[in-house]
């Protein structure tokens, strides 16, 4: 008797505990983008470094009414060149140093000057007033991101602005994408009714697409044993290999046999979750630690789903992604849904105007309205009748659901 599919938490767990412990490398700064620090990163140096104006103005003391006599000027990356005493203002621009002797920047236009002389229209400002203080973005030390975290652009000028120019993070991922079936020919080649272009296979390196990766694209494979056993041969060196296509129990469905020749065990298959269920996950040994085979289903819309939920979050975990799982959202739906059944459902919808709507045809085959979902709603089994305005747990597609 074989053992009942496994739940999608459990599924995922004891996949992400299976991913390829990449080595560690350190890259120029700016090739980072999209790969995960792994290590925590301190700031090398202080930012602001001094004292700098927030706006255009005059730098005088909060402490000292005025008028005052303009000695000069601070302008970004030109400081003044002496301090400020008593009744002595500095013409100065945003993100110029202020003034040893200056506490606080005049408004250009709070202030009416006549020849070297400013007078000030308002009242006096409180010291500090329009200036970031040294160190008001970090100091030298300072923790300023956790391992884990995806650089982007964000984070990459942090790291430069910190001081860094090379980061930790793990070598790209090597990744091979197999597309097995008889039924398959390659894209843009003659289709005959009984044929099917191969589009699983660019479908998934697109997803993978904003990942740092090596992509190795086999097949489509037919549905020969030996063939089969070739293109995982092929694929030895992979971190990771994604199969999509006979992953069921068909006697046409071959990629459990043709793992058992490869050399490689199955650790799990079949998972409650719709589309999806014939997922399959296996290893086998290289030199050093385990190549991961996921075996996925050869239906499009399968073959998304479960690259959302299970190839990108591998994917993610290897490169040492903080949160490699995809998160939900609670959105509010646009119109009923009926109880859920007896596997976790992944509905493809369209999320607008804050509300989301499943798409009318949701079979797994069906490619045109994936193309037009940007989301998934998730039913957990047994989950009750939903009514209009109820919120459902949605996941994002736009993003790819990158953590």
């Amino acid at each position: 008797m074989k053992p009942p599919p496994l739940s999608l938490e459990e599924a995922q767990q004891r996949l992400l505990a299976l991913a390829p412990a990449l080595p560690v490398e350190h890259r120029a700064v700016g090739d980072c983008a999209g790969f995960y620090l792994a290590e925590p990163l301190a700031a090398l140096r202080t930012q602001p470094a001094a004292a700098l104006s927030a706006m255009d103005g005059y730098a005088v003391s909060a402490g000292d009414p005025g008028p005052w006599r303009v000695v000069g000027e601070s302008a970004a990356g030109h400081p003044l060149d002496r301090g400020l005493r008593h009744g002595e203002a500095a013409r100065i621009s945003t993100g110029a140093i202020v003034p040893d002797g200056g506490d606080c920047v005049l408004l250009q236009e709070d202030c009416a000057r006549e020849g070297v002389m400013v007078s000030h229209l308002e009242a006096m400002p409180a010291a500090g007033r329009h200036i970031r203080r040294a160190g008001l973005d970090f100091s030298t030390s300072d923790p300023i991101l956790p391992a884990g975290t995806r650089i982007g652009a964000a984070q990459l000028a942090l790291a430069i602005a910190a001081g860094h120019d090379h980061l930790a993070v793990r070598r790209a991922v090597r990744l091979t994408l197999i597309d097995c079936g008889d039924e398959l020919v390659p894209p843009g080649s003659p289709c005959h009714a009984h044929q099917l272009p191969a589009s699983n296979a660019p479908m998934l390196a697109a997803m993978a697409a904003g990942l740092p990766i090596e992509i190795r694209r086999l097949g489509p494979i037919p549905d020969r044993l030996g063939a089969l056993a070739d293109a995982l041969d092929a694929a030895r060196e992979a971190d990771i290999v994604v199969t999509s296509g006979g992953a069921s129990v068909g006697k046409h469905d071959l990629i459990r046999p043709a793992l058992d020749h490869a050399g490689a065990s199955i650790d799990f298959w079949r998972v409650a979750i719709k589309p999806g269920k014939p997922l399959l996950v296996a290893r086998r040994p290289k030199d050093i630690g385990d190549q991961v085979i996921l075996g996925l289903p050869g239906n499009p819309a399968s073959a998304f789903v479960t690259g959302f939920l299970f190839m990108l979050p591998l994917l993610r975990e290897a490169l040492g992604a903080a949160q490699p799982l995809p998160r939900p959202f609670a959105i509010r739906l646009a119109e009923p849904l009926p109880p859920g059944g007896r596997r976790m459902e992944f509905l493809r919808a369209r999320w607008a105007d804050g509300k989301v709507r499943p798409e009318p045809e949701q079979d797994s085959g069906a490619l045109r309205p994936l193309a037009h979902a940007n989301a998934l709603i998730c039913r957990a089994i047994g989950a009750p009748a939903a009514q209009v305005g109820e919120e459902v747990p949605t996941y994002w597609l736009e993003n790819g659901g990158i953590a």
